[in-house]
């Protein structure tokens, strides 16, 4: 029997839609295990300041001005700017803004970003509604953290096969796993709601490709799906029900059938995916670190100087080669910020030289530097037979030779990259980054922004109000 034959004698009362409206709204907060409730809210604490940083950033900026153009009811927040316009306006915006700097979380097995549609969706919800306690707001972030990631790591078509950003295409259930949580969704409306944004999901892959500000819409979009779905559901409106497993389910369409069905289940509240979270400590592609941080191993050795470099070869996947390595001429001359994000040439020329990489490189100024390009230039990027064997879905590892001017080769290969649970970052590390988010907002923040920010998502689970959170992370009087 074909797969296709499979979806098309889905019982609708058995399709992971309804898994998940089970799995999310009998979701007890004060049942989850300390480490789910302390991964929570490390990805709140890091959505939020990454959202911080990207008010700054371009593409920002529109946005914003149409949702104040719009207007309508204030029921959520513009971070960083204080403003209140309709909760799905604020989702899309804030969830713009959390990706716009490439600095937030990833799942590097399922190769996605989870926090920055879910957080700005659950937020919104949380406004929307008001008075929701801090513990369901964790929960809501619990259910949809998990939901994205679960697809993540259950399919095996990669995103350049695919053509799909899965950031953004999970992005849309796990949002709405989110907002409906944290809205009090009951078991039919929650189906109703993943049906109706099921009629909304999108997220491609060409806009990395084209260095277009889209690429960081994407994940705002999925929010504000979310949040019109949940409200039109808790209205009555009538989505899909056979979502995922249906005959023209998401997973035929969309995935080709190529996702394992049973890991979507296995061990769904019980056994949690998304603690699995890495965080970035460079604001660019994840594909980018391996090689930014093999790039540091090598300058870290006694008498290493950048400007006696020849050559540098980097092996990775064919993935990770499609994602930041092609066309070749344009990864090592990027024609603007986006494009820099996603360049291996580009961001270990800045490791080599700098010894650091961070939001300062990515500016229209630093990706004009003479000695970035002319470094970056001769950086070769190539396909790693032996690594694409072994890893090619998941976060490639890195395979470094720098080539100096006197015939010396300094190799190192990084499998994998830093802010991985197995590399993971420190406290200290958190802070540092969101420091530097924060003093790129763009209106200042106050000087105890990055304190309160810190007490409000430690004391998150027993808050009284989970709103509260989108007031820490406005403009300075």
């Amino acid at each position: 029997m074909s797969s296709t034959t499979l979806s098309a004698a889905s019982d609708p009362a058995d399709d992971f839609a309804a898994v998940l409206a089970r799995f999310a709204c009998g979701l007890d907060a004060r049942a989850l295990p300390a480490p789910v409730v302390a991964a929570a809210r490390a990805n709140v604490f890091d959505t939020l300041a990454c959202a911080a940083a990207g008010s700054s950033a371009p593409g920002v900026g529109p946005a914003r001005e149409l949702a104040l153009e719009w207007a309508g009811a204030p029921q959520a927040t513009i971070l960083t700017f204080g403003e209140r316009v309709p909760a799905h306006h604020a989702a899309w915006v804030n969830g713009t803004m959390a990706h716009a700097r490439d600095y937030d979380d990833t799942h590097d097995a399922a190769v996605l970003h989870a926090g920055v549609s879910v957080v700005p969706a659950a937020l919104a919800a949380a406004e929307l509604r008001g008075g929701v306690r801090g513990g369901d707001f964790v929960a809501g972030v619990a259910a949809g953290l998990e939901t994205i990631c679960r697809l993540g790591v259950a399919t095996s078509i990669g995103i350049v096969e695919s053509g799909y950003i899965y950031t953004a295409l999970f992005g849309h259930f796990g949002a709405t796993v989110a907002a409906g949580r944290v809205l009090g969704l009951d078991l039919r409306q929650m189906v109703d709601a993943l049906g109706i944004v099921y009629s909304q999901v999108a997220g491609n892959h060409q806009v990395t490709r084209d260095g277009a500000l889209t690429k960081r819409m994407q994940p705002g979009f999925a929010a504000q799906a979310a949040l019109l779905s949940v409200q039109l559901a808790r209205r009555g409106v009538r989505g899909a029900q056979a979502t995922f497993e249906g005959a023209d389910g998401f997973l035929r369409v969309y995935l080709r059938d190529r996702c394992d069905r049973a890991a979507l289940r296995a061990g769904l509240g019980e056994r949690w995916e998304f603690v699995q979270l890495s965080y970035k400590p460079y604001p660019c592609c994840r594909f980018d670190h391996t090689s930014i941080d093999a790039a540091l191993d090598v300058r870290a050795l006694p008498g290493f100087r950048a400007e006696r470099v020849r050559r540098v070869r980097v092996g990775t996947t064919f993935q990770c080669h499609e994602a930041v390595c092609t066309p070749i001429d344009v990864r090592r001359a990027p024609r603007n910020v986006v494009q820099a994000q996603f360049s291996i040439p580009y961001t270990v020329a800045a490791a080599l030289i700098d010894g650091s990489v961070g939001l300062a490189h990515f500016t229209e100024p630093s990706i004009r530097r003479d000695d970035l390009l002319a470094l970056a230039a001769r950086v070769e990027p190539a396909v790693d037979d032996a690594i694409e064997r072994d890893w090619s879905r998941a976060i490639s590892p890195a395979a470094l030779e720098v080539e100096m001017d006197d015939g010396t080769v300094h190799a190192a290969r990084v499998d994998l990259p830093l802010g991985h649970p197995s590399r993971p970052m420190s406290a200290a590390d958190f802070d540092r980054k969101a420091a530097d988010c924060l003093r790129h907002a763009a209106r200042p923040l106050p000087d105890d922004a990055l304190a309160r920010l810190r007490a409000a998502v430690d004391a998150l689970d027993t808050l009284p109000d989970a709103g509260a959170l989108a007031r820490v992370l406005v403009p300075a009087a």
